[in-house]
């Protein structure tokens, strides 16, 4: 990704908790019973850990790994070099596309890198949920291994791009948790099926991705966006597509069964997003999907 050499970079919108250990024997996640299909299906982006995590974690031991970011992390030049403070560069990037859209509406939120294992306001969690947004402490998490997941067990092509599209979808789901949207879902307990509340919510994060990715060279974070990238967003979205997963990983396709959505829909809501670059394109509640 090219970014601006010279724009600054604020590391106060990441947490940087990597290394910091997790008390007691660990997480069990869906009750300990979901085994590696389990954990490849619960790598889909926006996973809630309340719902997957099925124990509790004692309280973080040990002292806290002083973290670099803000030393490493100074401006987009940094941004190129480092996965790090990519993340911290396409954070800046995208909340500052949001503070614009919604304006006083709009509360930012952190990001918290992690390994392995984190505790969070929606319940203790592992990386095996992947990137998630938690609405109770308003956080997007991220271990940034789940980009090595994405490639060698999701089969994406990988590129920083991907990354960037993971991080704006998550906080996709901090707008809509700003705007009602997200309640309204969890109100319906429509969880599941191809037009699904849940897919909605899910496909219009997607938009609001490819939304800020039009806008994002506004911002004065990135240079410039390529065809070429958003291709990898593009293949990013179809890895973590529902119907793919569940290909790769059971055998067989039950759309009945679907949270995100396919790979067809996730691209095709990203590709929205992208073409209008504005926000309203993305009405997913209304009509099929």
């Amino acid at each position: 990704m090219d970014f601006n050499d010279n724009v600054g970079l604020d590391t106060s919108q990441v947490s940087d908790q990597r290394g910091r250990r997790i008390g007691g024997g660990g997480l069990a996640i869906g009750g300990g019973g979901l085994g590696i299909v389990g954990l490849i299906l619960a790598l889909v982006l926006g996973v809630n850990p309340a719902d997957l995590t099925g124990g509790s974690a004692s309280p973080a031991t040990g002292p806290v790994p002083a973290s670099d970011l803000a030393q490493r992390c100074r401006t987009g030049a940094d941004a190129e070099k480092y996965d790090d403070c990519r993340i911290v560069g396409v954070v800046n990037s995208v909340q500052k596309y949001w503070a614009g859209q919604l304006g006083s509406r709009y509360t930012p939120s952190s990001t918290q890198l992690f390994t392995g294992q984190t505790t969070t306001g929606c319940g203790a969690a592992t990386s095996a949920v992947g990137p998630f947004y938690c609405p109770a402490d308003q956080r997007v998490y991220l271990d940034l291994g789940f980009f090595d997941e994405l490639k060698t067990k999701l089969g994406a092509q990988g590129g920083p791009f991907s990354q960037a599209y993971v991080v704006a979808h998550e906080y996709g789901h901090h707008v809509q948790n700003l705007l009602g949207v997200s309640d309204r879902v969890a109100r319906s307990g429509d969880r599941t099926g191809p037009q699904s509340a849940s897919v909605r919510l899910e496909l219009q994060a997607d938009c609001y991705a490819g939304a800020w990715a039009k806008n994002a060279v506004a911002t004065g974070f990135l240079a410039s966006v390529t065809p070429a990238e958003i291709a990898d967003g593009l293949d990013a979205a179809s890895a973590v597509g529902d119907d793919r997963i569940q290909k790769e990983f059971q055998g067989r396709v039950n759309p009945e069964s679907w949270t995100h959505g396919s790979s067809a829909q996730r691209q095709k809501w990203f590709t929205t997003g992208y073409t209008s670059g504005r926000p309203p394109s993305c009405d997913t509640f209304s009509g099929s999907l």
